[in-house]
């Protein structure tokens, strides 16, 4: 008998299965349950009730498509509450982009993402190509003829140019050609030009930063457009144009090979402002680029005495005469001929009295005070591009004192800055940043007692207003700084020809060691002009500086408690600090 002969037959127990108390798998409850509506059609037909064939279909189509939506809807409310925030199924910012906008600390845009278009040209559709030559030529100058010429007079469809902007894609358009298409390109575009270049870096045509900051941040900037946001830099961009252009001026003024300009919070260790002159050279001197910076370093030498307690500032050192190491024989370029305090060797600059200091004081302590200045490792801060010192090998007294005044070791201006910042603002070393409010995860640790800290600034002020300093004075700041000149080696030998002069400054220089204050260092490479030490090529550009950037840092002009207490500058000094040589 068939199921149609036997309407109750579906009901029954499979043959050799007992039918009372067990239950079949789940596998096989499934399969009945489909046979059951498979075959209700034929059941409904065989008993002749058409209306239950009919509402059996109905149903079972109403259950396909319940079942269907309720499982969208159940993806839908997995993907809205349950997945991980910015994961796979997250529902994506409004505003999202591949890669942020890079903003100054103060909102202002230095880099951004615009739609460009690739110029595409299929010669196959080209009805008279010397005249489409022609045609496109003349509303996009910049266009290659050879390559344009070469793709007319292939056989297939090629990209002519790529960057188009949407005013020149609108140009190209408007010819109405056959066989030009365009496609969109998401570009990266710096719209201040030249200006913080080698601060920002650039990106690759995937959108990965390759260097500077977009390379340093390179996820956190596309993170950062994934949640619709512009990605902020610590850079000032008041600051910054300040720095170029009176580092530019300096430039000009010198007739210098390049230059380099870093301003800094030494508080927080945010960088404000970075240059690097010529800004076309791919070069970041700040960097990357490593010199000799003379007597700038004269500063870290009497900080470990001081810090040590091998001197203090009354401590005498004999600079009547050379200073003998061997066969060697140190001299000041501008020599007293006389015993000095640690004051006066500070402010005459003189090599034989701190090349007696370091001397005196041994390899081991100038290593670790070099070390903790951080002049013997790279300058911590995001950029790749943070080029490690060219160090000593040996310190023996002759490089003992070679390096007391700024030979025998080639920094990058970074550690320059960031050790100068150590020294005032309380003795503790905190890394350079680019990010906007510092480093959360900065290594701060203190590397000269705040005492020393204070006894420095102090001597730092009391150069500008008696010693090498004076060009960097801006009125009523307090600017505070120690020039540095060194001769580079060329063909193994010194060349006076070719120099450095540098400044490195602090402003303003009084008040407690935990006080609001921004370094400025200044280093002129190579000027043309004569004389070529840091007091004349450096000096009055930190002054200007500091004079322009004032109001945009919130820094209050007042008198100045030092021109009355310490009186006039040292006759006739004018920033003659030496090589020893």
């Amino acid at each position: 008998m068939s199921v149609h002969d036997d309407p109750h037959a579906w009901q029954r127990p499979a043959p050799g299965r007992s039918g009372g108390g067990v239950s079949l798998p789940s596998w096989r409850w499934l399969s009945e349950a489909m046979w059951r509506i498979e075959h209700s059609f034929g059941r409904a037909r065989a008993d002749a009730r058409p209306e239950e064939d009919t509402r059996v279909r109905i149903f079972v189509i109403l259950s396909l498509f319940s079942a269907v939506f309720v499982c969208l809807a159940l993806g839908a409310a997995n993907a809205a509450l349950l997945a991980p925030k910015g994961g796979v199924g997250s529902i994506g910012h409004p505003n999202a982009v591949s890669r942020a906008d890079v903003v100054d600390r103060n909102g202002a845009l230095l880099a951004t993402n615009i739609v460009h278009y690739g110029l595409y040209i299929d010669p196959a559709e080209v009805w008279d190509r010397g005249a489409a030559a022609e045609r496109i030529k003349r509303v996009l100058p910049r266009v290659s003829m050879a390559k344009l010429n070469r793709v007319l007079s292939g056989d297939r469809r090629l990209i002519v140019m790529p960057g188009l902007t949407p005013g020149e894609r609108a140009a190209v358009h408007a010819l109405a050609l056959g066989g030009v298409s365009f496609e969109p390109e998401d570009r990266r575009v710096y719209p201040l030009g030249a200006s913080a270049t080698h601060v920002l870096g650039v990106t690759d045509t995937g959108g990965q930063g390759i260097t500077g900051a977009e390379l340093a941040f390179n996820q956190e900037i596309r993170d950062a457009g994934a949640r619709g946001e512009s990605f902020p830099l610590s850079i000032d961009l008041r600051v910054q144009g300040v720095l170029e252009n009176e580092l530019a001026r300096a430039v000009a003024e010198t007739q210098a090979k390049g230059a380099v300009g870093i301003i800094a919070d030494v508080q927080t260790g945010e960088i404000l402002g970075m240059a690097s002159w010529p800004t076309t050279d791919r070069l970041n001197r700040a960097t990357s680029a490593h010199y000799e910076m003379g007597s700038v370093f004269k500063t870290f030498t009497v900080a470990a005495g001081l810090d040590t307690g091998r001197a203090d500032m009354n401590t005498l050192f004999d600079a009547s005469q050379a200073f003998m190491i061997g066969n060697r024989r140190i001299t000041d370029f501008h020599a007293t001929n006389q015993v000095l305090t640690l004051e006066e060797v500070y402010l005459h600059s003189s090599n034989i009295g701190t090349s007696r200091l370091a001397v005196e004081m041994g390899p081991a302590t100038m290593r670790d005070y070099f070390r903790r200045f951080g002049l013997l490792d790279a300058a911590p801060i995001e950029l790749h591009e943070s080029a490690r010192p060219r160090r000593p090998t040996k310190w023996d007294d002759s490089t003992l004192a070679s390096l007391s005044f700024g030979y025998g070791i080639m920094i990058t201006p970074l550690q320059m800055s960031a050790a100068m910042g150590a020294l005032t603002n309380g003795g503790r070393f905190i890394p350079l940043t680019l990010r906007k409010g510092g480093r959360p995860d900065a290594q701060v640790r203190q590397v000269v007692s705040p005492q020393t800290s204070l006894t420095l600034l102090d001597l730092l002020r009391r150069n500008v207003v008696r010693g090498s300093g004076g060009r960097a004075e801006a009125p009523g700041l307090r600017v505070g700084g120690k020039t540095g000149s060194a001769n580079k080696l060329v063909n193994g030998r010194y060349d006076p020809t070719h120099a450095v002069g540098t400044f490195a400054a602090v402003f303003p220089a009084d008040g407690p060691v935990n006080a609001r204050r921004y370094s400025i260092l200044i280093l002129i490479d190579e000027p043309g002009t004569y004389p070529r030490t840091g007091g004349f090529v450096a000096a009055p550009a930190v002054g200007r500086i500091a004079d322009r950037i004032a109001p945009f840092l919130g820094v209050e002009r007042r008198a100045d408690q030092y021109r009355t207490a310490l009186g006039e500058r040292i006759p006739a000094f004018e920033d003659v600090e030496g090589d020893g040589r």
